[in-house]
């Protein structure tokens, strides 16, 4: 299967280049994965760049866990991430997808020196 890199979903999400969107649709038509990290970056450039609310971010990355060509790595682990920050008492939404790998992997507590992932059960603030 191929892959995606994060300048593709931003396409798919964004719209704002019709060229490049449309080359982003006809890329992913055939099937393509997209990483833990490619999709992190991707919400990173929304909330950045773009500026988008916690509200609209949320839906993006659905978007991209229920779209009929992609595979997102992980799936259920995005899902429990995206659950964290869609409470918003969590951090964002790089430090829940952190910690959400770290807990499928067995590999808890989570150190961190952040105040608010350290609140999050699973997490260990130093």
């Amino acid at each position: 299967m191929r892959a995606v890199d994060t300048n593709v979903l931003i396409r798919l999400i964004t719209r704002d280049d019709a060229k490049q969107t449309a080359a982003a649709e006809a890329f992913v038509s055939a099937g393509a994965w997209v990483s833990h990290l490619v999709l992190a970056e991707a919400v990173w450039v929304m909330e950045s760049v773009y500026e988008l609310s916690a509200e609209k971010i949320v839906v993006s990355v659905e978007m991209l866990l229920n779209h009929a060509t992609l595979a997102v790595q992980d799936a259920d682990v995005v899902e429990a991430a995206l659950g964290r920050f869609r409470r918003r008492s969590a951090p964002d939404f790089s430090d829940c997808l952190v910690l959400e790998i770290a807990r499928k992997a067995g590999n808890l507590p989570l150190g961190t020196f952040d105040r608010s992932l350290g609140r999050i059960d699973g997490a260990e603030r130093l």
